[in-house]
């Protein structure tokens, strides 16, 4: 695999190089036609992003949200396969006319644990496990109505080709895109398109964190906390133990790392010794060889921990995703079609959500939002995505739209509020034109799908041949779920 020093400066000559190319642009009439067929899907495409978040549901575990954008799928004229790649929540939708180029379009539609809240501009906790703080309601059913709308211009013109919905579940931990590639089921696809929820318009095509996250189980033996202490050996040691190992290793890591952990089992009652704890564990750092080299310092930490405190632990690696790697071809193509969308005007009654959201940010973030950021490329963001798999063999590139209100943290309420009213639709519906007018423009474009498997080529080497983070692993699809007690 080529080294991180080498990625950077591909990365640093691409901000240098000019533009690309760009394909012949839609014709006016097409591009009107799109729009216009995104219009008639986005009251629909509201009610599912809202639907999705209403549900919530968590990796491996959203059976409704999937459910839904298949039935809308096969409803819309695609043939769907459920439960793909061993995820009984994936799903993979497909148009096919004939022998042309495969689109393909990912969705998401996971939620985060613990961050239950109204979609209310401020703080009010609701009943529920889990809330959607990464927009993925929005991601998932903004992907599919771009999909449908281009799937109807494709058969209103004869358009040749095939273009797929990929419907990739657990996106947070549990690397379900990585199963889908892994699977095979990527392997031809032309290029493949994206998006994310944020608080602001862009096309920046830059590299995610690369990641491997595991949870650490100890075995110990319970005990009278009081009366017979000695007799114990408390699993919760173990866990506090590794901690505190492995956070003095933060010292003598690579600085670009990052290493984070909650507790997931701590023990039932202070006066009983646990018998069992466990630890869930992230690293992430730009390069793939350096995750995987650090997470073993990680393991031998858990190791050391083990043996001090006279308890056993067990290793469960739950996810690992490689960092993103940018398509410029690609990218420029999709920035030039973010900026020929109109942006969102707001009403009163969503600008005071906005200006009362506003107000509960932490300093520092965006005031507002000045239109479509510039194209730029290379820059590492400090986040991890399992897109970085698909991107690594085939050509991708991605976009951001402003669903959230500006200087909004991904995984906070606030941005939970927001994906669930309608300022996040509205943003959303930014990205299902931007995807659809890119797709269509694809399908029209051989010449800019050569140049983007070239780029590919060169960006990740000659010699590159995929190998997983996670192996053959089969997918945690409990790890959601919380630990089982033991008899």
């Amino acid at each position: 695999m080529k080294s991180r020093l080498r990625t950077a400066l591909f990365s640093f000559s691409a901000l240098l190089a000019p533009t690309p190319a760009l394909a012949e642009p839609l014709a006016d009439a097409d591009r009107k036609e799109i729009l216009a067929e995104v219009d008639r899907g986005s009251p629909a495409m509201a009610r599912n992003a809202l639907q999705i978040w209403s549900w919530a549901e968590v990796g491996f575990q959203e059976t409704k949200s999937s459910g839904l954008l298949q039935k809308d799928l096969k409803a819309a004229g695609f043939k769907v396969a459920a439960g793909v790649a061993g995820m009984p929540t994936a799903f993979i939708a497909s148009y096919r006319n004939g022998d042309g180029p495969v689109i393909g379009i990912l969705a998401e539609y996971d939620a985060l644990p613990g961050l239950a809240q109204a979609a209310e501009p401020e703080r009010r906790v609701i009943d529920g496990i889990a809330g959607h703080a990464c927009g993925h309601n929005l991601f998932g059913a903004a992907s599919v109505a771009a999909a449908i709308a281009t799937k109807n211009w494709m058969v209103a013109h004869g358009i040749k080709g095939e273009l797929r919905v990929y419907g990739a579940p657990a996106e947070e931990g549990g690397s379900g895109k990585v199963f889908l590639v892994r699977s095979g089921l990527t392997k031809d696809v032309s290029a493949m398109l994206h998006w994310h929820a944020g608080d602001g318009y862009s096309a920046m095509q830059g590299h995610a964190l690369a990641n491997v996250s595991a949870k650490f189980r100890f075995h110990g033996l319970a005990s009278h906390a009081a009366a017979a202490p000695e007799r114990g050996r408390s699993a919760l040691d173990g866990v506090e133990a590794m901690d505190n190992m492995v956070n003095m290793m933060r010292e003598h890591v690579p600085q670009e790392t990052r290493i984070h952990y909650v507790i997931t089992d701590g023990g039932k009652a202070p006066n009983v010794v646990p018998d069992t704890a466990e630890v869930y564990y992230y690293v992430r750092h730009p390069d793939q060889q350096q995750v995987a080299d650090i997470m073993e310092r990680v393991k031998k930490a858990a190791e050391g921990a083990a043996l001090g405190t006279g308890t056993t632990v067990e290793y469960d690696q739950i996810g690992g995703t490689f960092d993103l790697l940018p398509n410029d071809t690609l990218g420029h193509m999709m920035y030039d079609n973010l900026k020929q969308v109109p942006l969102p005007t707001y009403t009163v009654e969503e600008q005071a959500f906005i200006d009362k959201i506003a107000t509960t940010l932490p300093k520092g973030g965006r005031k507002q939002v000045s239109g479509v950021a510039p194209y730029s490329s290379g820059e590492i963001m400090s986040a991890s995505t399992d897109v970085g798999d698909v991107s690594y063999t085939t050509p991708t590139a991605g976009l951001s739209t402003g669903t959230w209100v500006p200087g909004t943290p991904p995984h906070s309420w606030q941005a939970v509020a927001a994906s669930g009213a309608s300022i996040g639709t509205k943003g959303a519906e930014v990205a299902s034109k931007t995807l659809a007018l890119t797709a269509a423009q694809l399908f029209q474009s051989p010449e800019t799908l050569a140049a983007a498997k070239k780029e590919l080529d060169e960006r990740r080497g000659a010699d590159f041949v995929y190998h997983s983070l996670l192996g053959d692993k089969a997918p945690s699809l409990d790890y959601r779920k919380a630990p089982a007690a033991k008899n």
